[in-house]
């Protein structure tokens, strides 16, 4: 059964190039790492239709998207973006911490012993 302007979120996924196929979005609706509206998606199933606020996690990036419309069809990248609205945060620049970030607890440089402190540590306790 068909609702207008309604579409399954596995298929409207596929369409939006969010993923490489439907069995990939399939696998990301059941694993939890799409919201609709706030509400985790239980099943590939689930409905989607324009003006829904989907959140979805792909690796480490998080993805709000808002939908515009159903996709017909899987086309090129210019097709795709019309069928949502990105509201997605901007990434942070590479090298900068978040804002809210936690500071490191340790100094620098008093991590992990290296090779020499190692040696040194075996030759005290006899172990050569």
């Amino acid at each position: 059964m068909v609702v207008e302007g309604r579409q399954r979120i596995d298929k409207w996924l596929f369409f939006s190039r969010a993923v490489k196929s439907r069995s990939l979005a399939a696998k990301l609706v059941v694993a939890g790492r799409v919201r609709i509206n706030r509400d985790k998606a239980a099943q590939a199933s689930d409905q989607v239709k324009p003006g829904d606020v989907l959140t979805i996690t792909l690796e480490r990036r998080i993805f709000v998207w808002k939908v515009l419309g159903a996709g017909v069809r899987r086309g090129p990248a210019e097709e795709a973006r019309t069928l949502y609205e990105d509201m997605s945060p901007p990434p942070t620049p590479k090298g900068q911490a978040p804002a809210d970030a936690i500071p490191a607890l340790r100094e620098a440089g008093s991590g992990r012993p290296t090779k020499k402190e190692r040696r040194q540590t075996d030759r005290l306790l006899g172990e050569d």
